[in-house]
């Protein structure tokens, strides 16, 4: 049995962006009820060099946006970074997860071998449209949904791993 490109990144992407949405939802409630000015959540940090909340957010949804555009042989969307709050957070999750959803298995079809080129800090990096996927942008994508869980986690949130997996079925 084989996967698809498709099967391996946009359900996946779909499916992991709405988990960490209804995570972000949890933590309004949670700053609501605790009367903890949402700013210090959206800007807390697991260290004093990591990025802040709303940057990891902010990445997720670009890994899961630029990855499917890339592989699908498209220009990412952009979205300003800008969000300060997390009905803000939410939208542009709402957002990342509308345009992965307008990616079709067919423009995906011969990904795996398309080149996929990156400039990450000044480096140029090619790659196969597989390689990209499976050994860069997934890896980035789940560092950085990982890092918001845990950061919220670390700040109070009561959620657990079913959290950040979502139901299952």
């Amino acid at each position: 049995m084989s996967i698809t490109m498709y099967e391996a990144s946009i359900p996946v992407f779909i499916r992991m962006l709405g988990n960490l949405r209804a995570i972000l939802e949890k933590a309004a409630t949670y700053a609501a009820a605790k009367k903890i000015d949402e700013s210090v959540l959206v800007g807390a940090r697991l260290y004093p060099d990591m990025l802040p909340l709303s940057v990891q957010v902010q990445i997720a949804a670009d890994f899961a946006r630029g990855t499917a555009a890339r592989l699908a042989g498209v220009e990412p969307a952009k979205i300003e970074d800008n969000e300060r709050t997390f009905a803000e957070l939410i939208a542009r999750v709402n957002a990342s997860i509308a345009y992965v959803k307008t990616i079709t298995a067919a423009q995906l079809e011969g990904s795996e071998t398309r080149t996929v080129t990156r400039t990450i800090r000044g480096n140029q990096l090619e790659f196969t449209g597989l390689d990209y996927l499976l050994r860069f942008a997934l890896p980035n994508f789940y560092f950085h949904l990982t890092t918001t869980y845990a950061i919220l986690r670390h700040n109070g949130l009561d959620i657990g791993k079913m959290d950040y997996l979502g139901p299952t079925g």
